[in-house]
């Protein structure tokens, strides 16, 4: 067993603010009153950074975003926009005239571009789509912007708001498929298509770029199209990602190319079965970047950088044996190299990528993603650990440094008392090493006693992060007296493809074992109290919840939140018509497996009080998992409670939801998990 404690610099900026009179405890309405930064813009000349930041007003269980802004050196942070709409997606003009944003103003029916000049003067709205915009992007003359719209590809642009307003008000409500997808996380899928558009800096009619090449941008991709699609150095030419398999139970998402002036329409990645995407030209024009995975029907196969020389037409895969999954990228201006968010044994570090050079990494402790990047180099983003939430950096890329620019939190965190974390090493299943956080709660005193709460989580082919989350908050917890930690079992992502693949296709035993010797782990310190232990997860995490909860572990108490409970109608839910890569639940070897690992199958062992939560717009994980566990348990005569969300979808994002979640997870520890 290793440790590496990681606070003591996290912390250093937090503990250098002026002492508050006294502290307050991070509580769950504590978390909310933190702003929160979204991805930043910067300048061409590197001297000015905007980025979206929200606050939320609990009193009207909403959040507001407007835009700020910070000069590169840390100077002059201010509020950008006022507006009583929402603000986002700031893009600076390539002649560093502009800022363009989108935003819903005034009687907008969804949200528009509009074009602000830097040296002052009120926004001009350019569009006034019913449909809306989004992932708005420069051309390189500064005359025109490309933005993404979901349209029905039926109807001229002119009259989407009345097919819109007609389905709106009709008495007869039923929509029919036929074809995938029907739905996508928390909506259903409609025949609307998302294309990429133009228009110009003086407004006027919108053109469609892709609709007429018969291709459409992923209907799934309901939660941003912004690395979809990119735009020539020269504005000549457009890439974007389309699916070029037509059968209704197959996807395969290919790199394509447009030609502007002639409509002409190639696909770069047609002999890649396996999905292609976030493609990315070089400054110079002569390289056009994307991310490849080679395992058909596997979401967490690695991301693969391959670099298209444009002239001659060859691709190659610069680093084949970087065994970590690649993303987050940005091109210097001289085209010579590449900066990425790399997701590193529990960590986001900013990576370099040179071709012909191994990959170096930059930043070390604290996780740093969100990059833009400057003409003259300088490279921001946003930086978080544990206990500090998203704040603007710039980044020193040849010493690794982060440099704090965004000061907005720093009164609410100078008064605010966290615990500390570390990260810990120990042997799991089979004896493989398993990295974990662990979350100490304030004035953490080794000589008592301290209850435990094991955090399980999601994916499962992801990791966690050494960053500030907003839901399953250690912090939170750790407010409440509670040790908490969050293994990166067997399956998570960030330590390497073999451990990321190693529990497909039994999802349950491996990391079933992590957790349990993690608990073991615990429950030999002198400083938790192994009769208070408790363990809950979302989404995967609820899966391996209730799975633990039909095997022996020494949990007093268990919270599963959308979790998935029978893996028979998972598999039709989450995979919808695409054949799983494992294949299908009625063949013989996975019916086999299913019944070993799907809960269900394991209800005669339930016995463990269990909180059962979900929400009704959950179409990830479908609300009757949610309510199936909680009646199995009521039959058993287990004890249980059920909290149901009318409307929340896979996560609870409101407010006022997020404070009774916590609050109804207090409630449950404390009732079967109390002091003895």
């Amino acid at each position: 067993m290793s440790r590496i404690p990681l606070y003591l610099a996290a912390l250093a900026a937090i503990a250098a603010l002026p002492a508050a009179a006294e502290k307050q405890a991070f509580s769950v309405e504590r978390s909310w009153q933190i702003q929160r930064i979204g991805a930043p813009a910067i300048s061409p000349d590197g001297q000015r950074i905007v980025a979206p930041v929200t606050r939320f007003e609990m009193a009207e269980d909403k959040g507001y975003t407007d835009l700020w802004s910070w000069n590169a050196d840390g100077s002059d942070q201010r509020r950008f926009t006022t507006h009583p709409g929402n603000e986002g997606a700031p893009a600076f003009s390539p002649d560093g005239r502009w800022l363009l944003f989108t935003a819903q103003r005034e009687d907008d029916k969804a949200p528009q571009l509009y074009l602000m000049a830097l040296d002052g003067g009120e926004a001009k709205r350019l569009t006034t789509l019913a449909t809306g915009v989004q992932s708005p992007k420069w051309f390189p003359d500064s005359r025109r912007i490309a933005f993404v719209s979901r349209v029905f590809a039926d109807v001229p642009l002119a009259e989407q708001g009345k097919r819109i307003e007609e389905r709106a008000n009709s008495k007869m409500t039923a929509r029919v498929w036929d074809g995938a997808p029907v739905s996508a996380w928390d909506q259903y899928v409609d025949e609307r298509q998302f294309h990429v558009w133009s228009v110009s800096i003086e407004g006027g009619e919108p053109v469609a770029l892709t609709l007429p090449t018969g291709l459409e941008l992923p209907r799934s991709a309901v939660q941003g199209t912004d690395s979809l699609y990119a735009i020539a150095p020269d504005g000549a030419e457009i890439a974007f990602v389309a699916d070029s398999d037509p059968k209704p139970n197959l996807t395969n998402l290919d790199v394509h190319t447009l030609t502007l002036a002639t409509g002409a329409v190639a696909n770069l990645t047609q002999a890649n079965p396996a999905p292609d995407g976030n493609p990315l030209y070089s400054p110079d024009g002569r390289q056009l970047a994307f991310l490849q995975q080679r395992i058909k029907g596997f979401y967490a196969d690695r991301f693969r950088l391959m670099l298209r020389d444009r002239r001659s037409g060859e691709t190659l895969e610069p680093y084949p044996d970087f065994d970590r999954s690649i993303g987050g990228l940005v091109w210097s201006a001289d085209g010579k190299r590449l900066y990425g968010a790399i997701d590193d044994a529990g960590t986001v570090r900013v990576h370099e990528f040179v071709p012909g050079k191994a990959p170096r990494p930059v930043t070390g402790q604290g996780s740093v993603d969100s990059l833009a990047i400057a003409r003259d180099g300088t490279l921001v983003g946003i930086r978080q650990t544990f206990v500090e939430p998203p704040t603007l950096v710039r980044i020193d890329t040849r010493k690794g440094d982060t440099t704090k620019l965004s000061t907005i939190n720093d009164e609410l965190l100078a008064a605010t008392e966290f615990g500390t974390y570390e990260s810990v090493t120990y042997a799991g299943a089979n004896g493989a090493p398993i990295q974990m956080w662990v979350n100490y709660p304030p004035g953490f005193d080794r000589s008592k006693k301290y209850p435990f709460f094991m955090l399980i989580h999601g994916g499962p082919h992801n990791a966690i992060t050494d960053g500030m989350a907003f839901r399953w908050n250690a912090q939170v917890f750790g407010s409440w007296g509670y040790v908490t930690a969050w293994p990166n079992f067997h399956g998570s992502s960030g330590f390497g493809q073999d451990f990321t693949d190693s529990i497909n296709p039994n999802w349950a035993d491996k990391p079933y074992e992590d957790v349990i010797k993690a608990a073991e782990w615990f429950a030999a310190q002198p400083w938790i109290d192994k009769e208070r232990m408790v363990a809950g997860g979302g989404s995967y995490g609820g899966y391996l919840t209730t799975v633990i909860l039909g095997r022996e572990h020494p949990f007093r108490a268990l919270v599963a939140h959308a979790k998935v409970y029978n893996l028979y109608t998972q598999y039709a839910a989450d995979f919808s018509t695409e054949m799983p890569r494992n294949g299908a639940h009625w063949e013989p070897a996975t019916r086999e497996m299913l019944q070993k690992i799907s809960p269900h199958y394991h209800a005669a062992n339930f016995k463990t009080p269990t909180l059962v939560v979900h929400g009704q717009n959950d179409l990830r994980v479908p609300v009757n998992h949610g309510l199936e566990l909680y009646q199995t348990l009521l039959m058993k005569g287990v004890p249980t409670r059920y909290v149901y969300y009318p409307n929340e979808n896979h996560w609870v994002l409101k407010p006022q939801n997020s404070v009774f979640w916590y609050q109804q997870v207090q409630r449950w520890f404390e009732e079967h998990n109390p002091p003895r």
